[in-house]
């Protein structure tokens, strides 16, 4: 009996779900946890299968998935419906979702917001911005039973007030700052925080002062983890490439690639081709003609 060429791939063996507990404790253990920021269905897939530990719903989709020039169009409705694909194409994965601009200024407002990404879509966590000023929010979703993180640093949200995408915590004062940013974090009850856009220095030492994890983006290999966009790393988005970004691949260049031969086949008429088209039984095919010559003839 003949072999087929090809047999199909073994089923991937379904992973366990990171926890709050692991994460917490990666802090301790030196685990270092991988994030990565991901839109939508399939590239939640891809992350799974990539052994990633926490698929992150980022805002940052309002400029990689909708074209918008920064965050701040990002909508709860948006969120959730991008949430829930994420959630449907990472089911074993660590889902945490981002809360976008102005949607967690108030107690009432972040408490609503919040039930929606873990009742709604699924989410394991939720993620606002901001510290000190933001403490009492953050303590109030902690009390309220959500897993909360927060993220400071450069704070897209008010990237306004810093006068653009400018590096943070370059000075005694301003790192000053964000070391008191934390630990307000810290005492919030949040299970971790990420930093984005601070030098390498001054996120890991201020790492080593908390008891909760830190993810960097773009600060350092000091911090307990790192996280990336995944359309930023795997070369989907190319408006621009912060500095922080590595390149893992370059998928818009293949893409292009693919793109350019269909059309070719099309414009030359080599696509589709019998090996791309279904057939049809001849009898069939003839009796068919002989109604439509019929039909013609009245």
């Amino acid at each position: 009996m003949s072999t087929p060429a090809t047999s199909p791939a073994p089923a991937p063996a379904e992973r366990k779900k990171r926890t709050i507990t692991e994460i917490r404790a990666s802090k301790q253990t030196g685990e270092k946890m991988v994030y990565t920021s991901v839109p939508d269905y399939t590239s939640a897939k891809w992350a799974e299968l990539a052994g990633v530990d926490v698929a992150v719903v980022g805002d940052s989709l309002a400029m990689v998935a909708h074209g918008h020039a920064n965050t701040i169009p990002a909508t709860m409705d948006m969120m959730v419906l991008h949430a829930q694909a994420v959630r449907r194409g990472a089911p074993n994965t660590f889902v945490l979702g981002c809360m976008p601009y102005q949607s967690y200024h108030t107690v009432e407002r972040a408490l609503q917001n919040a039930t929606r990404f873990m009742q709604d879509a699924g989410c394991d966590a939720v993620k606002p911005q901001g510290g000190k000023s933001q403490a009492h929010i953050l303590k109030a979703m902690v009390d309220a039973g959500i897993p909360t993180a927060s993220h400071i640093g450069l704070t897209p949200h008010t990237v306004a007030t810093f006068g653009g995408f400018r590096i943070q915590g370059r000075t005694a004062d301003a790192a000053m700052k964000i070391l008191e940013d934390a630990l307000a974090i810290q005492d919030a009850g949040c299970f971790m925080l990420e930093f984005e856009a601070v030098p390498a220095r001054i996120a890991e030492l201020i790492s080593k002062q908390l008891e909760i994890p830190t993810i960097g983006i773009g600060a350092g290999a000091g911090c307990d983890g790192q996280i990336l966009l995944s359309y930023d790393l795997l070369g989907v988005f190319t408006d621009f490439k912060p500095k922080f970004t590595k390149r893992y691949a370059n998928l818009t260049e293949v893409a292009v690639a693919g793109l350019k031969a269909y059309v070719a086949e099309v414009k030359q008429g080599q696509f589709p081709d019998a090996d791309h088209s279904y057939g049809v039984d001849e009898g069939e095919f003839e009796k068919f003609a002989g109604m439509v010559e019929r039909r013609r003839q009245f």
